[in-house]
């Protein structure tokens, strides 16, 4: 079951949606609320990245709405607490067409919405083991096994991030046409191995004596893990235009 928490930008991140056009500097500040790592080169590639379409004055200086403000806070929060690629991000977006998404899994209780924490907040969207079998219509069996394989795990609590909703959805797709999950752990420990590498990349970043330097290190980690995920579609999908070739 899908609820529709508000997903647009918390108190502070912006104005109304009458407030006049923003700069990008007036947006890295509103954001900056909540995002202090952002970076105005993070918004130009989020831009780039096709996740928010500003309109241009007819000088060519970007003009943000709010709606943009809360749609950019709606990414951030997308890959900090969830660590989900802007391929998954971008793809939840379009699901719901123009302005900032409305609707995410749930924060399920191990057991459902009848347990001890039911009535208290949760810090981040997660939902529970029955409610993910349900969102992906697999079996308990099913889980198991991909769990067996490492390709996706819970919480000390019990609980699973959206993300791990995601890859228990493209699984089970997978499943349906034959693809077993032992065939997939390969594929998950070449990303693992992947993101080891974005990660000793962007260490020397986090390290270094300028904050500047220091900020923009997450914002390099996204960009890095983002081009990671196109560049293995890109092989795949090469891999397959030079098959069908062959079988002409």
């Amino acid at each position: 079951m899908l609820q529709t928490p508000s997903g647009g930008a918390r108190a502070g991140t912006a104005a109304g949606k009458e407030s006049a056009p923003m700069s990008i500097g007036a947006v890295l500040e509103a954001l900056r609320a909540e995002f202090p790592e952002v970076t105005i080169s993070k918004i130009r590639f989020l831009e780039a990245e096709g996740l928010v379409e500003p309109a241009r004055s007819p000088s060519g200086y970007r003009k943000f709405t709010a709606e943009d403000v809360e749609r950019l806070a709606y990414v951030l929060r997308m890959q900090r607490d969830h660590y989900l690629p802007l391929k998954v991000i971008r793809e939840h977006l379009e699901a719901f067409g123009e302005g900032a998404p409305r609707s995410v899994p749930p924060v399920v209780p191990p057991g459902g919405p009848e347990g001890p924490d039911a009535g208290s907040a949760a810090p981040a969207v997660r939902t529970g083991r029955k409610e993910l079998l349900g969102l992906v219509g697999a079996e308990e069996a099913d889980l198991a096994e991909w769990e067996e394989y490492g390709l996706l795990g819970a919480a000390e609590d019990g609980t699973y991030r959206l993300a791990d909703v995601t890859v228990a959805q493209l699984v089970a797709e997978l499943g349906r046409h034959g693809v077993a999950a032992r065939h997939l752990r390969g594929v998950k420990a070449a990303a693992d191995r992947q993101l080891d590498l974005v990660q000793q990349l962007v260490a020397p970043l986090r390290h270094h004596p300028d904050q500047r330097t220091r900020t923009r290190a997450e914002a390099t980690a996204d960009e890095l893990v983002d081009l990671s995920v196109r560049l293995y579609g890109a092989f795949v999908e090469s891999a397959a235009r030079a098959a069908r070739t062959r079988g002409d």
